[in-house]
């Protein structure tokens, strides 16, 4: 018995063909492919937008955390950083005026002026003498400063002293450590919420000068603990804290932030309005780093004690000390500005088109210049101008990971690796040029 007939097609899994869209049907799917299309770019812009505002707020702490690291944990890097300060005459002045001080401040000048008058007395010298050597007591301790002063600045101001203060902060727990954790016994300490210098041993080698030459007895000088407060600070322990937090994080975010930029230049819906949003972003925050660092150090002087160059010690003890921290600013701040110049001549304003048509007509120009003298780039020039966009790039990424790798990039070198960049360009554009005139004769 036959089945029963179903109702419907019988052409099961076979394709139907598909009958065009009318005028309204059309304009439907428009409608909703153009919804569509403005909220995924509306994702993707919050979504670049959040990445690229992370990356430019940890640019700054970034930057200072990298100079803690350094600073704590390369020895080479703090010596270069610390050794200015035994050559600076703010430093060298403070010293040599604190140890003289100390050093008069201790001699007994009363009892030397006594021994001499019992002396002259049992010499039979005239009463009148003996009193005056009684009175000596001004002009002896101002003689016993002059030369204690004299003695202290030649030892403070010798090469051997500058040598040593450099040996010393090698041979010890580094003093960058001390600053930021309150511990060791370098040259510069932490104690509670002062910074203070060390110059016990300014004043051992000054004892060994002084002994036997005076009218001082070794007794009678003071030891080598001895320390010159440069800055107190209520809030210097909670500033140690951050940068032990500094140090700690400091060799891992500088990978954040490149990640995060490089994650929201990819996710933006114009890349190139991303790296230089990117850019102006971070060279603005290195502004603002710059002013944060004249304000600490208006802080630092007021927190200084105020005693005679004690100000002036302490502005070069800063000054010194964020040396390298200011050269880091200046380099990613130059680095954020050629980032923000190379982004506006790739993209279609008029001065960047006038930019590229003057520096592709020059090329040219010279590529002509070099195919005339009959010097033929040959396959090599013709892979050079088929592949333009490829070459620019590897260039561009090389120059990128030089200044990556480098140990510690300044801006000198930032510009040496542009001029680098920018004249392996010109050799592969002028070698595709004469590989074209070549070509074309």
């Amino acid at each position: 018995m036959d089945p029963p007939a179903t109702s419907g097609p019988q052409e099961h899994g076979r394709h139907r063909p598909s009958r065009s869209l009318d005028h309204a049907e059309r304009a439907e799917y428009e409608r909703l492919r153009r919804t569509l299309g403005m909220r995924n770019r509306r994702l993707r812009l919050w979504g670049a937008s959040l990445l690229l505002l992370l990356a430019v707020l940890m640019a700054p702490i970034t930057v200072v955390a990298t100079w803690v690291n350094s600073e704590v944990t390369d020895t080479d890097r703090y010596e270069q950083t610390v050794s200015p300060l035994a050559r600076d005459p703010a430093v060298q002045g403070l010293i040599i005026d604190r140890v003289t001080d100390g050093l008069v401040h201790k001699i007994d000048v009363r009892k030397i002026t006594d021994t001499l008058a019992d002396i002259l007395a049992d010499h039979d010298a005239p009463r009148v003498l003996v009193d005056a050597a009684r009175s000596l007591d001004e002009e002896l301790k101002g003689g016993l400063r002059t030369g204690v002063r004299y003695t202290v600045a030649r030892v403070v101001t010798s090469n051997a002293f500058a040598k040593a203060w450099d040996s010393i902060h090698r041979g010890t727990h580094t003093a960058a450590t001390n600053v930021l954790t309150g511990e060791g016994d370098g040259a510069l300490e932490v104690k509670g919420d002062t910074i203070t210098l060390n110059v016990g041993t300014v004043i051992e080698e000054v004892q060994e000068q002084l002994i036997g030459v005076t009218l001082v007895g070794a007794e009678d000088i003071p030891g080598a603990d001895k320390s010159i407060v440069l800055v107190h600070n209520d809030h210097l322990s909670e500033a140690r804290d951050a940068a032990r937090w500094l140090g700690a994080v400091g060799p891992w975010l500088p990978l954040a932030v490149v990640v995060l930029a490089g994650l929201g230049i990819w996710a933006a819906p114009s890349r190139r309005v991303a790296l230089m949003a990117a850019g102006i972003g971070i060279a603005a925050m290195m502004c603002v780093l710059l002013i944060a660092l004249a304000v600490m150090r208006q802080i630092c002087l007021d927190a200084a004690p105020p005693a005679a160059q004690s100000q002036d010690a302490t502005a070069a003890l800063y000054d010194t000390l964020v040396r390298f921290l200011r050269q880091t600013i200046f380099t990613v701040l130059l680095t954020a500005l050629l980032t923000v110049i190379a982004g506006y001549l790739y993209g279609h304003g008029r001065g960047a088109a006038a930019v590229r048509a003057a520096a592709a007509r020059y090329v040219e120009t010279a590529g002509h210049a070099l195919a005339r003298t009959g010097l033929k780039p040959g396959a090599a020039g013709q892979w050079l101008r088929t592949h333009r966009t490829l070459t620019t790039g590897v260039v561009i990424g090389a120059g990128i990971l030089v200044l990556l790798l480098w140990n510690y990039p300044t801006p000198a070198s930032v510009a040496l690796v542009l001029l680098l960049v920018m004249v392996a360009l010109a050799i592969l554009g002028v070698l595709a040029a004469a590989a074209q005139r070549s070509n074309a004769e």
